[in-house]
């Protein structure tokens, strides 16, 4: 977050905002809505998912501002390694989609989707094993939609294919200690992350004092930025993954500033996800080189953002939200 707040009026004249179509569907998203901001350190990201509300929206604009009119924290690495995202795809797909990450050797794949089963979920981390090979990693995240029991279930069925982790099997913390504690009784060796109950969380520490989770999932944008984000990392005292909000190269470039600080980086990171846009906003796209991305900055092309400009409409809802955000800052 800058030191002094911009004017909101800067922000308005600003604002850009602009319209991607998925290539596949992803978290129940076709088509992709960004906001971006310019500043005097460069562009900024806006784009909390649209049934957000104010007080949340609030904080991915902290982190938009931070990025157009802030520095970010030094890095201790000068690159990144980064996995693969498999979203809810029939197993037929996956081939197809991990094609799309040239050179990454952990996936992480969407499991517990809506209107699936577990033997959908089954069928598709095998895929992603038979493409991998016995060396790959493979990591699934549930986005809390099992209970203790289901997810006990699902990952002792899931385990047999050497999970590295599973992201946020259960919406709350309780439940995920509950979790952590049958799996270890049942003799389940799947550590578990926590996205949601840290992002999403006013507490983002409860899960790691009441020791609920291995490991912790931080997203710049939902955290308020990278410096809040790399605090956030110091006071859980658990390894961190660095993931993305299904950003542009803009958004992802924040992400990767914040991998690039973390003191210590025992996992890939999510962030290679501009891969699943059939469009960008800039001519020079952050995406990994053999399963690489290396920290900078990203401007964003005038042409791209006319091409991919939302209509009127649209424009004239980001506008809003963006007035009713900003007086969210307080």
């Amino acid at each position: 977050m800058p030191a002094e707040l911009p004017p909101l009026e800067a922000l308005l004249d600003g604002l850009r905002v602009v319209s991607i179509p998925l290539r596949v569907r992803f978290r129940g998203v076709e088509q992709r809505e960004l906001a971006l901001l310019p500043g005097p350190s460069g562009w900024g990201e806006w784009a909390p998912f649209l049934e957000y509300d104010a007080a949340e929206s609030a904080r991915w604009l902290t982190a938009a501002l931070e990025s157009a009119y802030a520095a970010w924290p030094a890095p201790v690495r000068d690159r990144v390694p980064v996995n693969a995202t498999v979203p809810a795809v029939p197993a037929g797909q996956v081939p197809d989609v991990l094609a799309r990450f040239a050179g990454c050797t952990t996936a992480k794949v969407k499991v517990a989707e809506p209107g699936q089963t577990l033997a959908d979920d089954l069928d598709r981390v095998a895929a992603v094993r038979d493409v991998l090979g016995p060396e790959g990693r493979i990591r699934v995240d549930a986005n809390c939609g099992w209970d203790v029991r289901e997810a006990t279930d699902a990952l002792s069925r899931l385990a047999a294919y050497r999970l590295e982790y599973a992201e946020q099997p259960c919406p709350d913390v309780p439940d995920l200690k509950a979790l952590r504690m049958a799996l270890a009784r049942n003799g389940i060796d799947v550590p578990i992350a926590a996205d949601e109950s840290v992002r999403k969380a006013e507490d983002p520490i409860r899960v790691a004092r009441e020791e609920a989770a291995d490991l912790v999932v931080v997203k710049v944008a939902p955290l308020g930025g990278v410096a809040r984000a790399l605090e956030i990392v110091g006071e859980c005292g658990l390894p961190a993954v660095v993931s993305s909000e299904l950003g542009s190269s803009v958004g992802i470039a924040a992400g990767v500033a914040l991998a690039a600080a973390l003191p210590e980086l025992p996992y890939a990171c999510g962030l290679g996800t501009v891969r699943l846009l059939t469009g960008e906003v800039t001519a020079d796209p952050l995406v990994p080189q053999a399963g690489w991305l290396t920290p900078r900055r990203v401007v964003a092309d005038p042409e791209l953002l006319d091409r991919h400009a939302a209509g009127p409409e649209r424009l004239a809802w980001w506008r809003a939200r963006l007035i009713s955000s900003y007086a969210a800052l307080g």
